[in-house]
């Protein structure tokens, strides 16, 4: 019997190669799927597996999240392959917390959209017609090209619109057909050249009237949510707040401003937001929670902590971009001036308008408000140092204690902390010296939960090339919902050091549990069923150590924290990851 063999040396998936080439992805995270499966022979044999790489995931959520956390440290997107309908599905939840979080996010999905190409009972489960709507609610844009040169301008608008501030993912669906087919004769192949959007700067007279604001206000108080997209946006933030000698008050949503500069009032923030009146919120996205006080009994309650007459202004991107189902926009905020626009492109012109309207006797009176700003400063770190030193000697070891052995070992090198602070109490914040903008990325968006260790490792591969000394300080019901991410890290050789906050529950349901025992009269003892990782704990290193990962622990006595650090430490400067496994107290 006669065999036919059908090859082609021209697939539609090296021209598709070709598009992506263009926009300079360093990397393609994914796992592994037959609907893109041209594709992913394009980028290791036709594209010599370089500009992109091809980073092995063992979930869809993961290379996702990877590509959340490397867009934060490197200001573009990471591409991200993922299978028909069940690769989408899995990665649905860090697609969702990149779009609350307002980062760019390159989906590449396969899908087999004429139905009879489809080869077996697998192809036909994980085929869809509309591919992206199961997404489309929390991604800026979507398309599903017919052929090659549609492809082609669908994937430069695509880069092109998730790259314009508001930033979010955008999912361009591949089809499995065009692919695979060789490329017709005679189509016109052609890339159109990226040329990307000029961020929208915020109106003229708008802005005279904010400096205006500013410059008469007795006790004007900054709120920055994602105000420093780049380096350039923290650079930016200081020269307004010492020309205004204002306070700052970091949401650390980003890297967007000094924690050691005497204008940040951060860790003072609700006296700061009580006195001020003028309060400047730039890229805040829960401006209503700033400004009051929420109960949380049974009856909702909120009241305003501003003083009467206090003016509000914001200069926010997200004004030009919302929908309606997903709610992360947050309750309506009144505002005396909003100006639509991004607010790291409109600082420049608002620090020349602030400027302009100085007086020496305004001078003079800034001076004396930023010496009292200073004083306040002062005394809250004074105060942090003091509140960290409780519990010191304790077992389990308080997140304070983690955290201040943490600093001694990094703070000569070059480092980059990647992950949300939230969950230990913000300690570093308080005692460690935030003043580059790679220094903190900022949290989920979403808050949901799987997104730490696969965002630390996006972070740390976007670090790799700068030399720079990633930390992860990894919650561990986080970590448990897709450990196979330290393979990833081991397998590629990324550099991180993650340290295990090893609590041993979801300690923020296990305090939710606890409201709504007090709440019901019933006591907080057995708060703990259903809430905690316990009877039989992990073993975090011996998980590491399965994924050719270093990892060392539990460590339960806080006298052999700094050694165990110190050796992670080694390994991470040897060009591998680490895991030390640390015992802690809840927060």
């Amino acid at each position: 019997m006669k065999v036919e063999v059908q090859t082609t040396d021209r697939p539609g998936s090296d021209f598709m190669m070709d598009v992506l080439k263009s926009l300079d992805f360093e990397y393609v995270c994914s796992n592994p799927g037959s609907s893109f499966r041209a594709l992913h022979e394009s980028v290791i044999n036709y594209g010599g597996n370089r500009s992109p790489e091809f980073i092995t995931c063992c979930h869809e959520e993961s290379a996702t999240a990877m590509a959340h956390g490397y867009a934060k440290i490197e200001g573009k997107p990471l591409l991200v392959f993922a299978h028909g309908t069940v690769g989408l599905q899995h990665a649905s939840m860090a697609i969702y917390n990149a779009y609350c979080d307002r980062v760019p996010v390159y989906v590449v999905l396969g899908n087999i959209m004429d139905a009879t190409r489809r080869r077996s009972f697998v192809d036909w489960a994980h085929s869809v017609q509309d591919a992206a709507a199961m997404v489309r609610e929390y991604i800026k844009w979507d398309d599903a090209p017919l052929s090659l040169p549609h492809f082609a301008e669908s994937a430069v608008r695509a880069y092109k619109i998730a790259m314009t501030p508001p930033f979010m993912p955008v999912v361009i669906v591949a089809d499995a057909d065009t692919q695979e087919s060789p490329i017709p004769d005679g189509t016109d192949l052609r890339i159109p050249k990226l040329t990307l959007t000029a961020p929208p700067q915020g109106d003229s007279g708008a802005v005279a009237e904010a400096a205006r604001l500013l410059v008469a206000a007795e006790s004007p108080v900054i709120l920055a949510g994602r105000a420093a997209r780049t380096p350039a946006g923290l650079k930016l933030l200081v020269e307004l707040a010492e020309t205004l000698q204002t306070a700052v008050i970091d949401l650390r949503q980003r890297m967007n401003f000094p924690s050691r500069h005497p204008l940040n009032q951060t860790m003072r923030g609700r006296a700061a937001i009580t006195n001020a009146d003028v309060i400047l919120g730039l890229e805040v996205e829960d401006f209503y929670g700033a400004v009051h006080s929420i109960g949380q009994q049974i009856e909702y309650r909120t009241r305003p902590i501003t003083r009467p007459g206090a003016k509000l202004m914001s200069i926010t991107a997200g004004d030009l971009f919302l929908r309606s189902n997903y709610q992360d926009f947050q309750r309506f905020q009144e505002v005396d001036l909003a100006i639509a626009a991004d607010a790291e492109a409109t600082l420049p012109v608002l620090i020349e308008a602030v400027k302009r309207q100085l007086t020496d006797d305004r001078k003079r009176a800034f001076q004396d408000r930023g010496a009292k700003l200073a004083a306040s400063h002062q005394e809250a770190q004074e105060k942090a140092r003091a509140d960290a030193a409780y519990a010191w000697d304790a077992s389990p070891i308080s997140t304070a204690r983690l955290c201040a052995e943490l600093w001694a070992q990094i703070k000569n090198e070059d480092w980059s902390f990647v992950s949300e602070s939230a969950f230990v109490s913000g300690w570093p914040q308080r005692l460690w010296d935030f003043s580059k903008h790679y220094h903190h990325i900022g949290g989920q968006g979403g808050y949901g939960i799987g997104y730490g260790a696969p965002a630390a490792v996006g972070a740390a591969l976007a670090n790799r090339k700068h030399g720079r000394l990633t930390v992860n300080i990894q919650c561990d019901g986080d970590m448990m919902y897709a450990p196979g991410i330290l393979w990833t890290a081991a397998h590629h050789r990324i550099p991180l050091l993650n340290i295990m906050h090893n609590n041993r529950g979801y300690h923020q349901e296990v305090m939710q549990v606890q409201i709504m025992a007090n709440q019901h009269n019933r006591g907080v003892d057995r708060a703990r069923i259903g809430t905690t990782i316990d009877d039989p704990p992990v073993d975090y290193a011996k998980l590491a150590q399965s994924m050719g990962m270093y990892g060392e622990g539990p460590v339960s006595d806080p006298k052999d924290l700094a050694a165990a650090l110190r050796r992670g430490i080694e390994v991470v400067k040897r060009g591998e990851p680490a895991m030390i496994d640390v015992v802690t107290q809840p927060r």
